[in-house]
């Protein structure tokens, strides 16, 4: 079964591009492994904390990156 996980900090990504990345991973795969691999592929979005991450021993924030979070992460 073909597995795709992506970390994303959370309330960055609308419910719609969260659905993007499931639909454009899963095709990615088919492209890759056939159409036998639509029924198969997990995609898993998995939202982290702000502050809950960090790279070369550094927390990073959104805010120390300047990233602007989106206007309506509601599931809704």
């Amino acid at each position: 079964m073909p597995f795709a996980n992506f970390k994303v900090i959370e309330k960055t990504l609308t419910p719609k591009q969260k659905e993007e990345i499931v639909t454009r991973t899963t095709e990615l795969y088919v492209e890759i492994y056939g159409e036998q691999a639509r029924g198969n592929t997990m995609v898993l979005v998995e939202e982290v904390a702000d502050g809950g991450w960090g790279i070369g021993g550094n927390v990073l924030t959104l805010a120390m990156l300047g990233a602007a979070t989106p206007t309506d992460t509601s599931d809704a």
